[in-house]
């Protein structure tokens, strides 16, 4: 079946509201129901976005509005996540809650990050630094955070 992700990351099926995932809030989504299983993937490329146990009956997923017979099973994707990041005034940039010092030189930028199961491609001006992972938290931000404004003293 076919949902929309709502602001807060979930959707409704039947009488339960699943969480899917924040970073999924707005996006058309296509839901496979298994047993023991909510697979969350995109409808166009069948690309596996979020995998959620599954809080359904056998009766209520019957009952499901826009329910239709599964396809292939969806496949995730093996390529790293981009993402952006600015670096703080004294260059630390800090992505999937692992925090990276790439020096002050970088102060301020705006960097791209490829994100893999292993390491962080920190892409600078001076070249791509690679960074062994530490932690093993979910990407749940994509985009850098816009400059702060500075009050004027008037």
């Amino acid at each position: 079946m076919d949902r929309t992700v709502n602001r807060t990351g979930s959707v409704s099926l039947g009488q339960h509201i699943v969480l899917a995932a924040d970073i999924l809030g707005g996006r058309r989504v296509s839901i496979r129901v298994e047993e023991h299983t909510l697979m969350f993937f995109d409808p166009q490329t069948r690309e596996l976005l979020r995998t959620r146990p599954n809080p359904l009956s056998p009766a209520e997923v019957a009952r499901l509005r826009g329910a239709r017979p599964a396809g292939p099973s969806p496949q995730p994707v093996d390529e790293p996540v981009r993402v952006q990041r600015r670096a703080s005034n004294n260059g630390v940039i800090m992505v999937v809650g692992q925090k990276v010092a790439l020096g002050r030189v970088h102060a301020g930028k705006t960097l791209t990050i490829a994100v893999s199961e292993t390491h962080l491609a920190v892409e600078c001006d001076d070249g791509v630094r690679t960074v062994r992972r530490t932690t093993d938290q979910a990407v749940t931000r994509i985009r850098a955070h816009r400059p702060r404004l500075v009050a004027s003293d008037a």
